[in-house]
Order: C-alpha cells, then structure tokens, then sequence
C-alpha cells in the first residue's frame, strides 16, 4: 500500500498584492486650488498695482501650475497630465465665451433701460430724434417672414415627396438634389440680388416692396425645408405603405393619411429651422424693400 504526498509551493516572500486604490485629491481641490491661485495674484496685484485684467491671467497661470503640481505629488504623473489638460480645456472654453459674455452685459447694461410698453407698442414713423419704438419692426419681420414660409412650406415639401415617392433614380430627381444642394449654400445677398433682378425685370427699376422680400427669404428656406423633409419621409418604414397599398389604398392617399402623418413631427421641426434661418436675415431686405413702409 502506497502513500501518494502532494507538495504545495510554497507563497514567494517577495510577491506582494497589488492595490486596488490610489490616493487622489480631495473633491474640493480645484475650488481649493482656485481660492489659493487668486488670494495670491490679488495679493500680488495688490501690492503691485494691477488691473483685474493680468490679476486674472496670473490668477489662471496659478491654478495651471499649482493644481498639476499638487496632482503630481499625490496621484502621481498620469494625474497631473489629467488635470493639466481639464485646466487647458476650461481655461480656453472661458476665453471663448469672454467675448459673449460681454456683449451680454454690455446689451442688457444699455438696453433695460429703455425697454418699456412704449418701446414695443410705438412705430419709427414720423419721429426725428429720441423716442419711438420697434413695433414697426416686430411687424414687418412677422409679416414677410409668413409670407415667405407660405411660399416655400408647400413647394419644399411637395419637392420632398416627389425625391422619396416618385422620382426613383431619374434623371430629374438627381437634377433637383443637385440643384438644392446648391442652393443651400446660396449667400444671403446672392437671393436679395435675385428678387431685386426679378422684380425689376416685371415692374421696373426703383422698384421697392416687402413682397419682393419674401421672395428673396422663400429662396434661402426651400432648400433646407425640402432636405429635411426628405429625410423625414425616409425614415417611415416602408411597411406602412405596404400595408396601406395592401388595403388598396391609392399611392396619393396612402402618403396623405400615412406618410405625412408619421413624419409630421419631423417636418415641422424643419419648417422652424427654416424659419429661423432667415428671420434674421437683413442684406436681402435692404436690396429689394429698402426703406418703404
């Protein structure tokens, strides 16, 4: 009868478990390192004489230097990279937005003042000097920018559905893409030149009206409202006309009842892009309503 012994290798005296965790800095240590970055350079600036502009360069020089640093010592050189380019990243998102924030407040600062119901119930007419108000221009603004959605919602959607529902691969439907994809990037004085040469061609030279603006508004908004409800009529599924056909439904009352519907909310979304593409639009106003009221 035998004995069969098993030995076990014994545990190695240098292997050690390596750590799950790391130390790293306390939460509060960007906000600890900012208070400590600007008591300096005010400290700094204080004693030197200067302006809040190079108290806060300095300031944000500190807190570039001195967080990386503390990062380093404590979570060693992988952290301190992380917190170099956070502190990169938010250091040149606040020089963007510098420029914005000013004409913020430089526009609030100057223009609470005058706001008042008068300011938006009174028109410019007849008034020489101070006083008056933007009612005029609210009005116009409306006015052309409806007419202008009137003209081009129905010609883009109805070009929209002919590229999905009937056009295939025909010659014609790549002319049409071709043609919207150019006019997408029409500049906005290109269509005031355009109206102003077509109702210059009908009524003559001098000509001046706000309809002509709404042509040259309706030429900006048809290319975005017809790629975008292009693209909303794409996503209906393709069972649903199945379905509707099966039914024997007729093709025109199938994308009536169930392809507009679907794609509504889509449509509409394009609609108001459209819309605020061109209502602040100012060159083709100037060249074909001009200063007539």
């Amino acid at each position: 009868m035998s004995t069969q012994t098993t030995s076990r290798r014994p545990e190695t005296a240098s292997r050690q478990d390596l750590p799950l965790t790391h130390p790293t800095l306390p939460r509060s240590a960007p906000a600890l390192a900012g208070v400590v970055s600007l008591a300096s350079a005010a400290l700094v600036g204080l004693l030197a004489g200067w302006g809040p502009a190079l108290t806060t360069l300095v300031t944000v020089l500190v807190f570039a230097v001195a967080l990386p640093l503390w990062a380093y010592v404590v979570e060693g050189s992988r952290g301190a990279i992380d917190r170099l380019a956070t502190t990169l990243v938010w250091t040149a998102f606040g020089i963007a937005m510098l420029p914005l924030v000013t004409l913020i407040y430089t526009v609030a600062a100057k223009g609470a003042p005058v706001l008042s119901a008068e300011f938006f119930t009174f028109s410019m007419r007849n008034v020489i000097g101070a006083g008056g108000g933007i009612y005029h221009a609210i009005m116009g603004t409306l006015l052309i920018t409806l007419v202008a959605t009137l003209i081009s919602v129905p010609v883009g959607i109805m070009a929209a559905i002919y590229l999905v529902e009937y056009s295939g691969q025909s010659r014609l439907a790549r002319t049409v893409t071709f043609l919207v994809d150019v006019m997408t990037g029409i500049p906005s004085i290109v269509a005031g030149l355009f109206a102003y040469a077509l109702f210059v061609i009908i009524f003559g030279p001098g000509v001046r009206m706000g309809f002509g603006g709404s042509i040259a508004l309706s030429v900006l908004m048809i290319p975005i409202v017809v790629r975008s409800a292009e693209e909303m009529l794409k996503l209906v599924p393709d069972e649903l006309r199945e379905a509707s056909y099966a039914l024997g439904v007729p093709k025109w009352r199938t994308i009536l009842k169930v392809v507009l519907p679907t794609s509504l909310a889509g449509v509409i979304t394009g609609v108001m892009l459209a819309v605020a593409r061109v209502a602040g639009e100012t060159a083709p106003l100037l060249i074909i309503a001009g200063d007539t009221d």
